[in-house]
């Protein structure tokens, strides 16, 4: 399992969170919504890595996911990028072909 960000979705962290360099960013499974899992989707947060399953660093900043909600993904890659329409993010999901 893997994180993979656009250079827009880097972007808009940057503008929209004002994520630094440094800084950490989790993306964490939330109750409601809709997404991978049934009656889950994905939330953002400004954080510090507890015991982070995924880590992707761009740009000096670390994007991770818990342990606890790797679950979610069931083995998938977290793809973020934005809807250019909506100027929010967007995330998709890949299964690595064995």
């Amino acid at each position: 399992m893997e994180i993979h960000l656009s250079k827009e979705a880097t972007t808009w962290f940057n503008e929209e969170m004002e994520v630094e360099p440094g800084e950490a960013v989790r993306f964490f499974v939330r109750y409601g919504g809709s997404g991978l899992q049934p009656g889950f989707s994905i939330g953002v947060t400004k954080d510090s890595p507890y015991e982070p399953a995924v880590r992707h660093e761009q740009e000096d900043v670390l994007y991770f996911i818990e342990s606890a909600d790797e679950w979610y993904f069931d083995e998938h890659d977290l793809h973020v990028t934005v809807d250019d329409d909506l100027d929010e993010l967007s995330y998709s999901y890949e299964q690595k072909e064995a």
